[in-house]
């Protein structure tokens, strides 16, 4: 059985500000790098073969924290990078919703490459460390596409707020994907 946890990277003043972030390469904070110690802490408590990672600073620099705890190989892929959100990027909900009141952004990657996007990774990971367990850190939007589509559109899932340094488990049963839990934030001194 292949068997995935999806951590959302740590905070970044952007998530704190509640400014879209999406493709934009915003670092971790000082609570998000703490939120990565918190984490790495908790998933020391369990055994895990590899740290798969997108490239963006923010999840980079919480897989790297993490990984202080359970010095495994960390893989980056492309796959699991945040969704473009286009020109409303850098924007507070405010002036998102003041100028795009229909939610449709400039430039936006729409939700199905998202989700193919994310699936498509998902493959790449159990071909590729097959039986084994996986640390994945991405982001909010990106997981959430993946947890949606893995839950055929569990409404809960659907309207969960995934909070920053959350962790959903994920596992391949019988050629089938089960969302195990999701938007864990227990380990968390602050959630």
């Amino acid at each position: 059985m292949t068997a995935v946890c999806l951590v959302r990277h740590g905070e970044t003043d952007w998530n704190a500000q509640k400014k879209l972030q999406g493709k934009s390469d915003i670092p971790l904070n000082a609570t998000g790098e703490r939120q990565a110690k918190e984490t790495g802490e908790y998933l020391k408590g369990s055994e895990w073969d590899v740290i798969v990672s997108s490239p963006m600073k923010r999840a980079r620099k919480t897989a790297d924290i993490i990984n202080g705890f359970l010095n495994l190989p960390i893989v980056v892929m492309e796959d699991f990078r945040e969704r473009s959100y286009g020109d409303a990027e850098g924007m507070s909900l405010p002036e998102r919703s003041k100028r795009y009141p229909d939610k449709n952004y400039p430039n936006m990657e729409k939700a199905e490459e998202l989700t193919d996007r994310m699936l498509a990774g998902l493959v790449k990971v159990q071909e590729r460390f097959p039986e084994q367990k996986v640390l994945i850190v991405a982001h909010g939007a990106a997981i959430h596409a993946l947890l949606s589509a893995i839950s055929d559109g569990d409404t809960d899932i659907q309207n969960a707020k995934l909070v920053n340094a959350c962790l959903s488990n994920i596992e391949r049963i019988e050629n089938k994907w089960r969302v195990k839990d999701y938007n864990v934030s227990s380990h968390l001194s602050e959630s």
